[in-house]
């Protein structure tokens, strides 16, 4: 009987120090949620915001970002299940959608809300009117992209017709268009911040107008998913969402030093004066979205452009790939 007693001690102890370790093998890791971005920009400022605050790791989740150039190739890349989330142009989605894709791509968390590109003039103009832009040779941005589509129709608002009125040139890649226009293509080119910043501490010329401004506000960059991920992972596209919302609110509350500062580890080989600069800008115009939700107005502006770039061949409902249920969540559960 004593013998029993004298080994119960040191059994009671081995059953507490397996339980304990147990329960710390038992506890859940992060979430793995791959995302694929179009390009590095400080046009998504936000997502960096997230990335480096924290905030998608707080919501249980780890994120592995990756750049990849062009629409098409960001839109392959999600369809073929090698990221889970896609941070593109909303039209990309509309353009699966109407090649009849059994799995579409849906919309759930919106970026930002308006177009990210300016016309920069070749020779600095206090006194620019959009006038001056006819007979010139302009370098614009790729056919069926949001920023070609949202360029030609602020051109045409303002009595321009790009196909008749100027020399379009589009046929660059978007990664050698800045370099085409320093090399001495073109009058005006349509560019993201930071090009433009760069080019004009570098003497190349200036920012004369906005495109976001002009084009109005539109779902112009969206994180979307095929439908398929989202039905199977709707707890983490949620935690997703909401980080994203905590990263807007963050950009809203904060200056753009703040910003720049939180931004800076994506953006190493740029100054942060341009990239303060760059801020700035998308702030003084309401580029930021400030929730991820994608209103009707937006959606249908949105339509309105594409329409008129000849790329729409019917007017999609924003209920047919858009899911705001998780933005609208996030919304009203996170607060400033």
């Amino acid at each position: 009987m004593k013998g029993i007693k004298r080994l119960s001690l040191p059994f009671l102890l081995m059953l507490v120090l397996g339980s304990v370790l147990a329960g710390c093998g038992s506890k859940s890791a992060d979430v793995k949620v791959k995302i694929g971005e179009v390009t590095r920009s400080v046009f998504y400022a936000p997502e960096y915001v997230a990335l480096s605050q924290g905030f998608f790791k707080d919501e249980g989740l780890d994120v592995e970002l990756q750049t990849i150039p062009g629409g098409d190739k960001t839109m392959t890349a999600l369809l073929s299940g090698a990221i889970d989330v896609a941070l593109v142009g909303s039209e990309t989605s509309i353009y699966v959608y109407q090649q009849g894709a059994d799995d579409p791509v849906i919309n759930f968390a919106q970026l930002t809300q308006r177009d990210g590109t300016f016309l920069f003039a070749r020779t600095p103009d206090s006194h620019f009117t959009w006038d001056k832009v006819k007979g010139s040779t302009f370098l614009g941005q790729r056919q069926g992209g949001m920023p070609q589509m949202a360029g030609a129709f602020t051109l045409l608002n303002k009595g321009i017709d790009a196909g008749k009125d100027l020399t379009l040139i589009q046929n660059i890649d978007f990664a050698n268009i800045a370099g085409a226009f320093a090399s001495g293509t073109g009058d005006y080119v349509q560019l993201f911040e930071p090009q433009a910043s760069i080019f004009e501490s570098e003497g190349r010329g200036q920012v004369v107008a906005s495109f976001g401004v002009e084009s109005g506000y539109l779902p112009y960059t969206v994180f979307m998913s095929k439908q398929s991920y989202i039905a199977k992972n709707q707890d983490t596209v949620q935690k997703f969402t909401n980080a994203v919302q905590r990263a807007q609110l963050w950009v809203k509350a904060h200056s753009p030093e703040e910003i720049a500062d939180a931004v800076m580890p994506y953006f190493e080989k740029i100054d942060r004066g341009i990239v303060v600069s760059a801020i700035s800008r998308y702030k003084e115009q309401d580029t930021y979205a400030l929730n991820p939700v994608i209103d009707d107005k937006e959606w249908n502006n949105l339509l309105d452009v594409i329409d008129h770039a000849g790329e729409l061949k019917e007017r999609i409902p924003a209920a047919k790939i858009v899911n705001n249920s998780f933005a609208e969540q996030a919304e009203s559960s996170i607060k400033e």
